[in-house]
């Protein structure tokens, strides 16, 4: 069943009428995920690949059942969509928009926390259960079913990952983009938590990078909570000058904290394997998994 997503959740798009909000709800629908609405203000009435379009997440949901979103709204304006759709129950909101201004990204969360909502993002190209659900942007093909758990801050890593694994037959259970913005919904140890419970989940993998001190505090977890099951974890950036934003919004190294050195020796003191570079999660996570 793999965590979060499954063959069961219905899904609405909010942005579904823009370019991108319907490209993706085309590949989405192909993968098997679904969706059963859309919501673009002013738009109600119309269908996008034959799903129709509403001008609230309200009527969408009333009309639906559905219990997840993904949102395609342009920054300025996607929090507010965020919002809307938590005000309407929505359980899992997936956000795939960049440049949130900060300020309404901690509104967004806040307010998640205070309804026992889930946010994966902002700026994540979204979350895949392998065969059952794709909420995202990911190349579906190259994933595969089957017992690794794959959670990431960066979203060409996961896919290079990904199909290594899938090459060398080691499907995985659910990968999980966190999003590369300084704040952002669901962290390491969120995910850590919930493959821990998952019965399909029996290794998992952390995508890392600089900036910020999620893959610190995730090595600490698992070190402190003895956790159960194997870890291999890679860190993008080793040679980054500092000060420097490097692709996404929060991997910038601030003064000493955030540097790849300071992630690889938290995990290494966790006794987590760390692949020097992305081809050898494969490798690393085979030999785990023989013992």
């Amino acid at each position: 069943m793999g965590i979060i997503v499954n063959k069961n959740t219905k899904a609405i798009v909010q942005g579904i009428t823009g370019t991108q909000g319907s490209f993706h709800t085309k590949l989405m629908l192909e993968y098997g995920t679904q969706i059963v609405g859309g919501v673009t203000p002013g738009k109600g009435g119309t269908r996008v690949h034959g799903v129709p379009v509403y001008d609230t997440v309200e009527e969408a949901v009333e009309k639906h059942t559905a219990n997840a979103s993904i949102i395609f709204v342009p920054a300025p304006f996607a929090a507010d969509a965020a919002l809307e759709a938590l005000e309407n129950g929505i359980k899992t909101v997936v956000i795939i928009t960049e440049h949130i201004p900060v300020k309404d990204s901690i509104n967004v969360m806040a307010y998640a926390n205070q309804v026992g909502a889930t946010v994966i993002g902002p700026n994540t190209p979204g979350i895949i259960t392998p065969e059952e659900c794709k909420l995202g942007i990911m190349p579906a093909h190259i994933f595969k079913s089957g017992n690794v758990g794959m959670v990431s801050r960066s979203g060409t890593l996961t896919y290079e990952i990904a199909a290594g694994l899938t090459k060398r037959q080691l499907g995985q259970s659910t990968c999980v983009g966190l999003g590369g913005d300084p704040i952002v919904g669901l962290n390491f140890i969120d995910v850590l938590k919930l493959f821990e419970k998952d019965p399909q989940t029996e290794a998992v993998t952390i995508i890392g990078e600089i900036g910020g001190n999620l893959e610190e505090l995730a090595a600490e977890y698992i070190a402190t909570e003895d956790y159960p099951k194997p870890v291999v974890a890679f860190i993008a950036g080793r040679s980054a000058p500092p000060g420097k934003r490097m692709g996404h919004a929060g991997a910038i190294i601030m003064g000493k904290a955030g540097t790849a050195e300071s992630k690889i020796e938290a995990f290494q003191k966790a006794n987590v394997e760390v692949a020097e570079k992305p081809s050898d999660v494969a490798l690393l996570l085979e030999r785990l998994l023989k013992q």
